[in-house]
């Protein structure tokens, strides 16, 4: 129940054994038959720099932004309600929290950016897959990274799972020398949230059960 979405970090480094630890515990999420489809690449120090400030500087050239797409789609291509209805509270929300009011286009490209430097945590985290993995395989993944966030929690630590680190994938992929046939899935910021940031007073909604759990006994 501790577990959010932090988007701001402290600079207080995470020992690699914690890491290690949180992603072994990881390790043990179902997958089918045992394929176990993840690949893990830590970030810390001079290599996490050098990523976050290559992608920062796209992200701030829009004529090279727009050369750079998603590889796959992670949101439907059309939007209807509850789905937009609960994507626009959110953004609203931490926007409403941050003072960032609607249509202030400015600041709110220098708040998705913050996404490029991991929120200024110490340790980011890049995950990939086989491409030759399909549906199933990235179910498991999800159940994989959620392990991660509660592990962490368990160790005090926060996350903050990112999903728009996919549009730079050729980036990072060439950044990190992946293997050939690897695909980014997403990237994850770990570490010690910052308890004075605003945004990350931020608890969003859950629907309660009626909306989403059908009982069916007789």
């Amino acid at each position: 129940m501790s577990r959010r979405s932090m988007r701001a970090f402290l600079p207080t480094p995470v020992p690699r054994e914690t890491v290690e630890a949180i992603l072994r515990v990881a390790s043990r999420a179902p997958s089918g038959t045992n394929t176990q489809p993840w690949q893990v690449h830590v970030l810390t120090g001079a290599a996490l720099r050098r990523l976050t400030d290559r992608i920062a500087a796209i992200y701030e050239d829009p004529l090279e932004l727009a050369s750079h797409e998603q590889e796959y789609d992670y949101y439907p291509k059309e939007w209807a309600s509850p789905y937009l209805d609960r994507r626009r509270k959110v953004g609203w929300d931490l926007y409403g929290l941050l003072g960032i009011a609607k249509g202030d286009k400015a600041r709110m490209h220098d708040q998705h950016g913050r996404n490029y430097r991991f929120f200024d945590a110490p340790v980011g985290l890049i995950f990939s897959i086989d491409r030759r993995m399909q549906l199933g395989s990235w179910l498991d993944y999800g159940m994989f990274l959620e392990n991660i966030m509660v592990a962490a929690r368990a160790r005090g630590l926060h996350t903050c799972p990112q999903a728009a680190f996919t549009q730079f994938h050729r980036v990072i992929a060439e950044e990190l020398a992946f293997e050939p046939g690897q695909m980014l899935v997403c990237g994850m910021a770990l570490g010690h949230a910052d308890p004075e940031a605003l945004e990350n007073s931020l608890v969003t909604e859950r629907a309660p059960l009626t909306e989403f759990v059908r009982f069916l006994e007789e």
